[in-house]
Formats: structure tokens, C-alpha cells, sequence
């Protein structure tokens, strides 16, 4: 059996991995990435948490995505659609 000291603290351990990860979401959901460019392929802008390209962290702001998407050699994603975000200034 466990003691109520050593559940309480896992429970609460727990408790505060997944408030972190929240957070760790809602801020990519806010943010941009670059997957680079591949052989004869664009570079891709996502929103930051695409699914398509799931790196953590290396994320970019609104003003450098807007940026990124006006260079011919960037193109958004087709399934997360960054550029919808980015339109809502």
C-alpha cells in the first residue's frame, strides 16, 4: 500500500505535468514554424502546433511569419492553413 504523502505527491506531480503541457500548447497554437526547405520542395510555414511537423520549440512570431510567407520560397501548409492566423491581426 501507498502512503497518502507519497499518492498526494504523485497525484500533484501529475497535476502540474499537464497544466505544463497546457501551456506548452496554447503557446504553440499562438506561434509559427519553418520546416526547412527539402531537394526541390518549398520550405513550409506551420502554425506551431501542426501536426504535419511536430518539432517542439524553434517557433517564430506573427511579424516573422508574415515575413516568411512573402518569400517565394516559403509556401503555408495545406493542412494547418498558417496564413488563416496570421490574417487576424
Amino acid at each position: 500500500m501507498v502512503p497518502d504523502g507519497r499518492l498526494t505527491s504523485a497525484r500533484a506531480e501529475s497535476t502540474e505535468a499537464e497544466e505544463r503541457r497546457r501551456r506548452q500548447q496554447a503557446y504553440a497554437g499562438l506561434h509559427w514554424k519553418i520546416q526547412p526547405q527539402r531537394s526541390n520542395e518549398a520550405a513550409l510555414l506551420h502554425r506551431g502546433d501542426c501536426g504535419t511537423y511536430p518539432v517542439q520549440g524553434g517557433f517564430i512570431d506573427r511579424e516573422d511569419a508574415l515575413l516568411a510567407l512573402s518569400m517565394p520560397e516559403v509556401e503555408p501548409c495545406e493542412v494547418c492553413r498558417p496564413e488563416t492566423g496570421l490574417c487576424q491581426g
